[in-house]
């Protein structure tokens, strides 16, 4: 990591410690889910090649909201500012040769790919898959793009490769079309009206 993006990735932290208590209070705490609607084509074959992260949750009831501390919200902001700098924006067509592909970054990745390598990097420490919802979004320019939900006890907060901060998803600049359902991760919920989004922002 650079010693300009190592400053930017200590600032970003200290930030995100402020930004999870005071917007825990703003806007609607929770995203709006509604009915069951499209998997996006590229989380789908990545469930294909990965079963074991994309199967139901039968044997448990409905997991409660991750319970934040001082603890968690120091570890969640390092992961989001560890990967966001230690990973190149590239997209899927530059990488795969193709429009859509997601997958575990190396080195470099697309949006979704930030938010899967975040995703499991929050659950090695503990955190619930399904607290941890990816999420399609779409931008002020209309551009289809992925983020990380962290569901928790204060509301719901976004982890994004554009944004250095873990931010209240009312703060976030964005349409949210859908996300995963927390009690199946190969099933997705609409917010607001979905529809069909490609993914690949990787800049602003």
């Amino acid at each position: 990591m650079s010693r300009l993006r190592a400053v930017g990735a200590t600032l970003s932290l200290c930030l995100t410690l402020l930004a999870f208590p005071a917007a825990a209070g703003t806007g609607a705490k929770y995203m709006p889910v509604g009915h069951a609607t499209t998997q996006p084509i590229g989380h789908h074959l990545f469930c294909l090649e990965n079963k074991d992260e994309c199967r139901p949750v039968q044997s448990r009831g409905l997991v409660a909201p991750l319970k934040l501390d001082h603890e968690l919200i120091l570890a969640v902001a390092e992961i989001n500012t560890r990967i966001n700098a230690r990973i190149e924006p590239r997209s899927d067509q530059d990488l795969y040769g193709t429009e859509e592909r997601w997958a575990y970054p190396v080195d470099a990745g697309d949006c979704e790919d930030f938010a899967l390598l975040k995703r499991r990097a929050l659950h090695e420490i503990g955190i619930d898959l399904a607290n941890l919802l990816l999420t399609v979004v779409r931008k002020r320019n209309g551009e289809g793009h992925a983020v990380l939900t962290l569901h928790t006890d204060r509301g719901d907060f976004i982890l994004d490769n554009l944004n250095w901060r873990v931010v209240a998803w009312t703060d976030a600049p964005y349409r949210f079309v859908k996300r995963q359902s927390k009690s199946d991760p190969g099933t997705w919920l609409d917010i607001g009206v979905a529809s069909d989004v490609v993914v690949g922002a990787v800049a602003r």
